[in-house]
């Protein structure tokens, strides 16, 4: 059939636009928005500088102030944040322990369950508890949550008590057509401020909408993947992308802590090729794709012995590779989580310019494992150039 695949986003992906910079791809390009509207004015917040200066509220002097202004002149304010709940772990103050999930080797998210009761959730595998009033290492009362979440920031509606606030993420949406049913609440203006995560940012056009506030805009910048900065910068865009989409302009703001990085600074003009030309830079200086190749090995098992040797077996066959074509091995270890349900996990990384040659130690490493029998006690899957971290 003579069909096409027209990829179409305002911020693709640095792989997709390497290909169309290379001719791969056919890149169409559209320079002006709708109507010829303009973009919305976009600021940058420092909030150390914030800090400094006494402020310690969850808003930004300048984004409380024009909040003030969208509410008096009755138009929309959408607060953009890139976590749910409350708080991101709840901790000790007097002893430091922070409360994990005993099946996942992660902390557990502090939550409101009704009007006054608290909750902890983990949010891999479901389990929770209500939340302790003193620390059940200590016995401290001193503990609390630590961080920042839609839960949180939701309650923007004491600082401005005359507003109506609607919030938007994976827990108010856990029923049948509630994510309809939000949005076509704040659509019909039954609400002066949205509150939400990434579900409120993508293809939602909202006429009122006149400012939109990111609280905590590095939240994600620094993750323990190499694509953060990227997913960072879409997130960005287009969340700003939302503001000014009728005939009054918009205004953004970006709250963060690292006011110059380039991620934050291409976001704030929305210029995605200068944000391009630095990661690209990035990439090519860390032979990370497009300019490389990655396989990641993920391993997982009840019995973390078991996972820890076959993951150092599978790094010798990795690295059991005829001169001038050796592949760059990172790892192993033990996964970003590296207990999910009572299953430990292991990782590893293997980078080389030619996809053939990954290819190969893979065949090579499955070979292995219907040989040995592993695959039985041990689940092994293998992602190439993997878009998510493991």
């Amino acid at each position: 059939l003579d069909a096409s695949v027209v990829l179409g986003s305002a911020t693709p992906s640095v792989d997709s636009y390497y290909r169309a910079k290379r001719g791969e791809y056919r890149l169409l390009t559209l320079t002006k928005r709708v109507k010829e509207r303009p973009l919305p004015a976009c600021g940058v917040v420092d909030l150390r500088q914030e800090l400094r200066e006494g402020n310690r509220s969850i808003l930004s002097r300048r984004l409380d102030g024009l909040m003030e202004q969208r509410l008096r002149a009755g138009e929309q304010t959408m607060l953009f944040i890139n976590r749910r709940g409350v708080a991101g772990f709840v901790s000790c103050r007097a002893c430091g322990h922070v409360i994990k999930c005993p099946h996942c080797d992660v902390s557990l998210t502090e939550h409101f369950q009704g009007t006054a009761r608290e909750k902890l959730v983990c949010h891999y595998c479901g389990y929770e508890i209500a939340k302790p009033k003193v620390c059940p290492k200590c016995a401290s009362p001193y503990i609390a949550g630590f961080g920042i979440g839609t839960q949180k920031v939701e309650q923007v509606k004491t600082l401005f008590p005359g507003a109506r606030v609607l919030r938007m993420d994976a827990d108010t949406t856990k029923n049948k057509n509630s994510h309809e049913q939000i949005l076509s609440r704040f659509a019909n203006g039954e609400a002066d401020i949205l509150v939400g995560t990434q579900m409120i940012v993508k293809g939602h056009d909202f006429s009122n909408v006149t400012l939109v506030g990111m609280i905590a805009a590095d939240l994600t910048m620094f993750d323990n993947d190499f694509r953060s900065s990227e997913r960072t910068f879409d997130l960005l865009t287009q969340a700003a992308g939302r503001a000014g989409r009728g005939d009054l302009p918009g205004e953004v703001v970006i709250q963060t802590y690292v006011p110059d990085h380039y991620c934050i600074e291409s976001a704030a003009k929305q210029d995605y090729e200068a944000f391009y030309e630095e990661e690209k830079a990035y990439r090519s200086l860390m032979s990370y794709p497009p300019f490389g190749h990655m396989l990641a090995v993920f391993m997982e098992s009840e019995q973390y012995n078991t996972v820890m040797q076959l993951s150092l077996t599978l790094k010798e066959l990795a690295e059991n590779a005829p001169k001038g074509q050796e592949v760059v091995v990172v790892g192993p270890c033990d996964a970003t989580i590296a207990r999910i349900n009572d299953r430990y996990r292991r990782v590893l990384y293997l980078k080389y310019k030619d996809k053939d040659r990954l290819i190969r130690i893979k065949d090579q490493m499955e070979q292995y494992l219907e040989q040995s029998g592993n695959d039985s006690d041990c689940y092994v899957t293998f992602d190439f150039d993997p878009l998510t971290s493991y």
